[in-house]
């Protein structure tokens, strides 16, 4: 970030190909927005890989302890597919395994492309980019390491499970809704802005 000297007693700071006038705030908003990046995105990456620690330490592989009869268990499987288990199978090809990650990879760029092209009133999209960034590194880092995801939430109502997931699934889920939900109530930057 750049600040230039225009006019006495104005400046602008670049960002990117724009260049924000100072006295009006507008720098200070985009410095916010990377502030709750770099707030957000590592705190879901602590988190998970925090919670996925004490699984591995304390949970057998295939192991299931019950929170809440009927509805809630905590659980040690593993995933080797994407997020909720969709493409997981068991002793699959490494190739699969690298494909995955390449995604993963790919997919990270962007969205850290679309963060860095966000103007000033989208910080509403930042908490989502932000999410879903923070838990597909979280998620990326087992890949790398273990070849699989540990998976521990396992949501059911009697005998029909959901699939297990993880705090990175629940970040990545939760981010997508958020980006969704602010698309949809906002016509571009003008109404995410009227809407504060």
């Amino acid at each position: 970030m750049t600040v230039y000297e225009n006019e006495p007693g104005e400046s602008r700071v670049s960002h990117g190909d724009l260049l924000l006038p100072e006295r009006d705030g507008v720098a200070d908003k985009v410095r916010k927005s990377y502030r709750l990046f770099l707030l957000i995105s590592p705190a879901v990456i602590i988190l998970d890989q925090i919670t996925k620690w004490v699984v591995l330490k304390s949970i057998p592989l295939y192991g299931s302890y019950p929170v809440i009869e009927g509805f809630f268990n905590i659980v040690h499987v593993r995933n080797r597919g994407i997020a909720f288990g969709i493409m997981n199978r068991p002793g699959g090809s490494q190739i699969t395994i690298y494909i995955l990650t390449l995604v993963t990879l790919a997919a990270i760029f962007l969205l850290f492309f679309w963060f860095s092209r966000l103007g000033a009133g989208e910080r509403k999209t930042a908490y989502g980019l932000a999410l879903v960034i923070g838990g597909a590194l979280g998620n990326l880092i087992d890949r790398i390491r273990m070849g699989e995801v540990v998976d521990f939430l396992d949501v059911h109502v009697g005998t029909l499970h959901w699939p297990a997931f993880n705090v990175a699934d629940s970040a990545i889920t939760l981010g997508v809704f958020w980006l969704a939900l602010t698309i949809f109530f906002s016509s571009g930057p003008k109404g995410e802005k009227s809407s504060k």
